[in-house]
């Protein structure tokens, strides 16, 4: 598979420092930061630092440490934001778009952690 990414998406200008950002977590090789435009009450984007398009294009080609790295970040995110259910949170969605039929908007890899109400149903339970 050839995924081409687009160096000029909004979460590389982010990465580039080019528009600010509300870190949540920060370290070699990925960022969290609060969704300018929240679903809800905790809405935290994770990416990874690398230019990744979508899980399938990170989880094939991604460095083990990214990778680690990557998901011990969004466990710590979950932690931090009080959504983990360990924690005496209520639990949390993970949820990561991917190409045309996932309604991907930016083409970098990312993922989404809600939580802090009941979310409801992701999708519809298919009809008989």
């Amino acid at each position: 598979m050839a995924w081409t990414y687009d160096p000029t998406n909004i979460f590389a200008r982010i990465l580039r420092g080019e528009i600010p950002n509300k870190t949540v977590v920060e370290t070699e090789h990925t960022l969290a930061f609060h969704d300018i435009y929240p679903q809800a009450p905790v809405h935290v984007l994770v990416i990874p630092k690398g230019p990744y398009v979508c899980f399938d294009h990170f989880a094939a080609e991604a460095s083990d440490a990214e990778i680690a790295d990557f998901h011990r970040v969004a466990a710590r995110v979950c932690a931090e934001t009080g959504v983990s259910p360990g924690a005496d949170g209520h639990g949390y969605r993970t949820i990561s778009n991917a190409g045309m039929n996932g309604v991907q908007e930016v083409p970098h890899y990312h993922l989404h952690i809600l939580g802090g109400r009941m979310l409801g149903r992701m999708l519809q339970k298919a009809e008989g």
